[in-house]
């Protein structure tokens, strides 16, 4: 009797580089490079949310029977590996020096990262592993995380093509700048804790009634300046005016409407647009004599964004969140004629916004985002036409 062939296993395809990065080194026994690999790795814990929710600033550990090890161990995932977003559990991240220095007497004898899955690291938890886990955060030569600016992606789990991947692609100046997949709808950011603390202080959002305010809001467009948008609108439903005439323009319609700015205002705000669309031109951002017409790409950005940090806070649903990221994606088409369109006129809300004419850490980090994303062959804006 002819024996049946082994059944050929799948194959693997690491969610992201960092998996990648672990996988061969495990390959290749290198131990020392895949501790220094999970030392600059974010490592996410699972918490109960209600005592994540009561305890911000602690994690606590629910050990698990592991049966490679035969005893138990604390799982910990790298954030390709993270199951999908769901009420409860809720996952906090913690560097591997974090969980070095925690390390108590009682508990288990194993650190498990990314368990049951090829790249997975069983990391021993005694004295003398602890220490080997604290040499390798020694040696680390940026902060714990994914390169900041860069272009990650989410290989495996990440929308790749079509709409949803697009209205993505329209929120990838945030993503790209904090150094997480641009491409991530089931996002976790960085954990749940401090996704909530993040939207907090930056929006004042706590609730899900809030939430949902403010995904309405950038989806509309309504927190765009009106100024700035009436300004830029002088501009091109004139047609091509030169600073001056762009002024004289300014100044005959003031006569016969009110625009709830003073006249002072509005003339700094075309002062300001010059400028800035000026040093767009030296920069990269503008070719040629192209302008900004409207700056509605900096709510329609911030909307793709709010619609996941929804997710990672546990205010919004997955498939709330993508219907939102779809309908941004959609107003960027329908608004742009193509991705560096869409970039210029984010660029300028933002620096409007938050630079004020200083050219300083907030130019600089668009600037870098915005050459990242045109010009990193693993860039959306590179792969996802403009149709």
């Amino acid at each position: 009797m002819t024996k049946s062939p082994s059944p050929i296993p799948p194959a693997w395809y690491p969610p992201s580089s960092i998996e990648h990065g672990l996988h061969q080194a495990r390959l290749r026994g290198d131990v020392s490079a895949y501790y220094d690999l999970v030392a600059q790795a974010d490592l996410y814990l699972a918490q109960p949310r209600a005592y994540a929710d009561a305890n911000p600033d602690s994690s606590q550990f629910a050990p698990r029977w592991n049966p490679r090890t035969r005893t138990m161990c604390i799982d910990v995932y790298t954030a390709g590996m993270l199951p999908l977003p769901v009420p409860d559990p809720v996952f906090k991240a913690h560097s591997l020096a974090w969980f070095a220095e925690v390390w108590d007497f009682g508990d288990p004898p194993y650190l498990i990262v990314n368990p049951g899955s090829p790249c997975e690291g069983v990391l021993h938890a005694g004295p003398e592993g602890r220490a080997h886990w604290l040499a390798s955060d020694a040696r680390r030569q940026r902060p714990v995380g994914m390169p900041q600016p860069g272009v990650h992606t989410l290989m495996v789990g990440g929308a790749l093509h079509g709409e949803v991947a697009f209205g993505l692609a329209t929120g990838a100046h945030i993503f790209v700048n904090n150094a997480e997949f641009w491409n991530s709808m089931a996002y976790h950011g960085a954990g749940y804790t401090r996704e909530k603390e993040m939207l907090e202080e930056w929006w004042g959002v706590t609730t899900r009634t809030k939430w949902l305010e403010y995904v309405d809001q950038l989806l509309r467009a309504d927190m765009v300046s009106e100024l700035w948008e009436y300004a830029l609108g002088l501009r091109h439903t004139t047609g091509p005016l030169t600073p001056d005439e762009w002024h004289e323009a300014a100044d005959r319609a003031l006569q016969v409407r009110h625009v709830g700015a003073s006249a002072a205002y509005l003339h700094r705000t075309i002062d300001s647009i010059v400028t800035y669309e000026t040093r767009f031109r030296a920069d990269g951002f503008l070719a040629g004599d192209a302008i900004v017409r409207t700056v509605k790409a900096w709510d329609y950005g911030r909307a793709s964004a709010m619609a996941r940090w929804g997710v990672s806070t546990r205010l919004g649903t997955l498939a709330e969140a993508e219907v939102a990221v779809h309908r941004a994606g959609r107003l960027v088409h329908s608004t742009y004629t193509s991705w560096a369109d869409f970039s210029a006129a984010y660029a300028l809300g933002r620096c409007l916004h938050f630079d004020e004419g200083e050219f300083g850490k907030w130019y600089d980090s668009i600037l870098a985002t915005h050459r990242l994303l045109t010009t990193d062959p693993t860039s959306p804006w590179l792969n996802l036409p403009w149709v």
